[in-house]
């Protein structure tokens, strides 16, 4: 049976995290700034970038350790398939100003209404990705 208590734990952390590095330095924690922060970086502005980064592959690596799963298909996937999905994530953060944790989870927290419709329309292309892969390519 799913329990609901490892997304819901997730989450917390996630929100709470962002949360903490609004208040302690002023910068919102969407991810794809953060990664192109670090390519792009102002003078001292990069080291906090780096430990974000590492903090998010680190918590991944702990909670695996921890006895936390990954869903099953996550090895098994192409890797073409991947890198292209990668590719127009990328593509499609860039046309957005941003990736959904940075507008869903920051962007929403700060009241902004771009960032509102900008999750809006994340999810709703989500939404119908999944409909056409399930229903129509299946």
């Amino acid at each position: 049976m799913f329990m609901y208590w490892e997304p819901l734990l997730g989450g917390v952390l996630i929100g709470l995290s962002a949360t903490i590095l609004m208040l302690m330095n002023g910068k919102v924690a969407g991810i794809s700034g953060v990664l192109s922060g670090i390519l792009k970086a102002q003078k001292g502005d990069r080291s906090w970038r780096i430990l974000f980064v590492l903090g998010v592959v680190g918590g991944g690596v702990l909670a695996s350790s921890a006895g936390f799963s990954f869903p099953d298909n996550f090895t098994s996937a192409n890797l073409g398939i991947v890198m292209l999905a990668g590719l127009l994530v990328g593509i499609g953060t860039k046309l957005g100003n941003g990736c959904t944790s940075g507008h869903g989870i920051c962007g929403i927290g700060r009241m902004s209404v771009r960032s509102l419709v900008a999750t809006v329309v994340f999810m709703s292309a989500a939404a119908l990705v999944v409909f056409v892969r399930l229903h129509w390519l299946a």
